[in-house]
């Protein structure tokens, strides 16, 4: 009796020392990339009590920490400037190594959220491809050196401390699971640069801005109903995508404490029809979001992605062109924020597919703006042209624009405007550039006394007019 109690005692023990056992976050992986120039926090679970050490080696000496009564401990690390180098770090708890890292970088990392034309792979969706993707999967090991740790959907009624999604090396294996958007974000900022980057990619598709945002607030809004709504949305073993809060919960809280450097998000879709509410409801997440990754607007950019066109929002007035409108005074509410125009980037047989194959240029035009904002390379443009003033010359309305200092571009067969007389019924114009005073001229053999112009104000019209360096004209109304 005497000897199989001392071996229930032994394995009770050697149990114990197990669970007792430094255990990381999925985040907290070989191949993570380290956010440069600043205190990078590590984290996890280990005995109570147990003095948890750091030794990375760019760093001469360990750094330590103490997990508390529950285990759970914190540590931050301080690193350099980003380099191309893979380094390592080995974890002891009471001076037993336990863990190492190991092909750890040390660069810029942004965090990419939002719906599906976010969360959309590489790999594309059903019946919805990428453009040039099976390229970009095929020569993905070319670039080693941008590194994703794509997040799975975990709906969650309350906050949660853990989810998966480990970082990953691009390969041909890997890069079809990767957000499109943020791999060319991340590809012309690494080409630029010429520093590791990496993405969390944590997106869900159709999810709203409330999934996104904490129980306390979302509670505050009278046209969003919980209980109700998580009751409704729960289907089994998955959560319905429009479901409040449980975004926030089970995949933004648990990586609160990942450093940063600033945030991605394409987003929308599922709040148009909003736009009332919407903007200062996603200045609210913002704020959230930047308290939660212990930032603050200064240090943690908010770079945002307008609602590509799309015939499902319906064409009649017009709910999705007062999306995109409320999303730009959005950008101009929120500090520290920027927008990018995507009127441009479908192709006329997507009239009815909300997933545009062109990922790469709103990953471009989200770098762009990173690189002149973040980085400070000013001469890289990232500001499309807007609206200004109008003129009405007899019956040509002639369009002035901010942001277009050299001019516009093409100089005719210009497409996406329309005119409106005195009745309010717009009608198809066509459009000439104006060299001279780098405006635009729009008339209409319907319109022979026209008060208002559009330009891509509806749920789907493309437009054409760029500036020289290619940004689009954001789509607008005279009338506001």
């Amino acid at each position: 009796m005497n000897r199989l109690m001392l071996l229930l005692l032994a394995g009770w023990l050697s149990a114990g020392e197990v669970s007792a056992r430094i255990e990381l976050p999925d985040i907290v992986s070989d191949n993570m990339v380290l956010q440069q120039q600043t205190e990078a926090r590590l984290w996890g679970t280990a005995k109570a009590g147990a003095t948890i050490s750091a030794k990375a080696d760019w760093l001469t000496q360990a750094v330590d920490t103490k997990a508390d009564g529950n285990g759970n401990w914190q540590l931050l690390l301080k690193t350099p400037s980003a380099e191309k180098k893979e380094h390592q770090i080995v974890l002891s708890e009471d001076g037993q190594q336990q863990l190492t890292l190991s092909r750890v970088l040390i660069g810029e990392v942004w965090f990419a959220s939002g719906q599906s034309n976010m969360e959309m792979p590489l790999d594309g969706f059903w019946n919805c491809p990428v453009k040039n993707a099976n390229e970009e999967i095929a020569t993905a090991s070319e670039n080693t050196w941008v590194r994703m740790a794509p997040i799975p959907q975990n709906g969650q009624t309350k906050p949660v401390e853990s989810c998966k999604g480990k970082w990953q090396v691009s390969s041909p294996e890997t890069a079809p699971r990767f957000s499109a958007t943020a791999w060319f974000f991340a590809k012309m900022v690494q080409r630029v640069l010429d520093i590791p980057i990496g993405i969390i990619a944590c997106a869900w598709g159709g999810s709203r801005v409330e999934g996104w945002t904490p129980e306390e607030i979302v509670k505050t809004y009278g046209d969003v109903d919980i209980k109700k709504e998580q009751k409704d949305g729960w289907n089994g073993s998955w959560w319905h995508y429009n479901t409040p809060v449980i975004m926030y919960n089970g995949m933004l809280h648990p990586l609160r404490h990942y450093t940063i450097r600033g945030f991605l998000w394409y987003q929308g879709e599922s709040n148009v029809g909003k736009d009332q509410t919407y903007p200062e409801r996603l200045k609210t997440m913002v704020g959230v979001w930047r308290s939660e990754f212990g930032g603050t607007a200064q240090s943690l950019p908010f770079y945002m992605v307008e609602i590509a066109p799309w015939a499902g929002y319906g064409n009649e007035w017009p709910s999705a062109p007062l999306f995109r409108e409320c999303q730009h005074h959005a950008a101009s509410i929120i500090e520290n924020s920027g927008i990018i125009s995507t009127n441009d980037l479908v192709e006329p047989y997507e009239v009815n597919q909300i997933h545009p194959w062109e990922k790469r240029e709103v990953g471009n035009r989200l770098a762009y703006m990173a690189l002149n904002r973040t980085y400070g390379l000013k001469n890289i443009a990232c500001d499309s042209p807007e609206y200004d003033r109008m003129e009405v010359h007899g019956d040509t309305i002639e369009v002035y624009f901010k942001y277009a200092e050299q001019g516009l571009s093409p100089w005719q067969d210009i497409t996406g405007f329309e005119l409106s007389g005195a009745d309010g019924q717009f009608y198809p114009a066509g459009a000439v550039l104006n060299e001279s005073h780098k405006s635009v001229m729009v008339t209409s053999d319907k319109v022979k006394a026209p008060t208002a112009v559009h330009y891509g104000f509806r749920a789907f019209l493309p437009g054409n007019l760029k500036s020289v360096r290619g940004l689009p004209v954001v789509p607008f109304r005279s009338d506001k």
